[in-house]
């Protein structure tokens, strides 16, 4: 029996496969879930929360790797460098987008490099202050800092975070003048504002709510035009009169670029389906954070106006890697 004309028709056959394979089976191990930063601030909570409903869903585990470091560069290099096959996935927040625009030679390239998969939530920062700091508002606060010119320290989870760029930013608008001291994370920034080793830091609500309800910490101004609505006696930046300044934090799900487009609309569609849910919704709003899901073609869009967007504050700002 001659099997040739048979084995020339596997090509052809073998190109049916792929395209739908992947859904049908996806997931059939652990997937890794990378957080850019250390244990303890919002990404790594909000990444645990998502993390624990996905893997509900999927039946699989879903494992977070905390890989802090160089303003989340060495995490999505992590996830750049991985198989494209929906096992591997990164928690990108802002810094994803600003920390290509002031490093020289990644090894990987961020627009190219990866694919949006779903946003997942929004937050105001909140310029917050430890009690050692002589002031209950944000005119105090500027007075402060103007008379004694960098003797008040900020934190920040690191050089190229959008906390430092929004600090710096803050400073260049109003005159007012702190001294930066970065770290591997919001979360050891958020101790060591606790512990008093450092007077200030603009923060999520999620990262610092506790602390300001026990008493630890205070309020003093959100970085948005507009007052926050979990937070209505906080004031804002906005009502200082500074213009061109209405920053937010925000914290999304991306994959490398070549991970299949039916994997990506699977993990972005499921995604939806947990922020939807009363429970998340509950525990992400109880502690400032408001969802704000765009599923990946609308999260894709939302990262190139943000690289644009960046780019320019960047620049303004004179802000540099240190």
């Amino acid at each position: 029996m001659n099997f040739r004309p048979l084995f020339a028709l596997l090509p052809l056959l073998a190109a049916f496969v792929p395209a739908h394979a992947p859904a049908q089976t996806y997931p059939v191990k652990p997937i890794r879930f990378v957080v850019p930063f250390a244990p303890g601030g919002a990404s790594d909570v909000l990444a645990r929360l998502v993390g624990q409903k996905l893997a509900e869903r999927l039946g699989q585990p879903v494992v977070v790797e905390n890989k802090p470091g160089a303003a989340t560069t060495v995490g999505a290099a992590e996830v750049a460098r991985a198989p494209a096959d929906g096992y591997t996935l990164l928690l990108a927040p802002a810094p994803f987008v600003i920390a290509p625009l002031m490093y020289q030679n990644l090894p990987y390239d961020a627009a190219r490099d990866f694919t949006g998969v779903a946003l997942l939530a929004s937050s105001p920062l909140i310029l917050t202050a430890h009690p050692s700091v002589a002031a209950t508002t944000p005119q105090e606060l500027l007075a402060l800092a103007k008379s004694k010119p960098g003797a008040i320290m900020y934190g920040s989870p690191g050089n190229g975070s959008v906390p430092h760029l929004a600090t710096e930013l803050f400073k260049m608008r109003t005159g007012a003048d702190f001294t930066h001291v970065p770290y591997k994370g919001g979360g050891p920034a958020v101790s060591d504002l606790v512990a008093g080793h450092i007077g200030v830091m603009f923060a999520s609500p999620i990262e610092v709510s506790q602390h300001v309800a026990a008493g630890k910490l205070r309020y003093i101004v959100a970085s948005t035009k507009d007052r926050v609505p979990s937070l209505p006696g906080v004031p804002t930046v906005g009502e200082l009169g500074i213009a061109g300044f209405d920053v937010v934090a925000w914290f999304g799900v991306v994959a490398p670029a070549a991970t299949p487009k039916d994997i990506v609309s699977r993990l972005s569609q499921e995604i939806g389906q947990i922020l939807a849910a009363p429970d998340v919704r509950e525990k992400l709003a109880a502690q400032g954070a408001d969802i704000s899901f765009l599923p990946a073609p609308e999260f894709n869009a939302f990262i190139a106006r943000e690289r644009e967007q960046w780019g320019q504050a960047v620049k303004v700002s004179g802000a540099k890697v240190e």
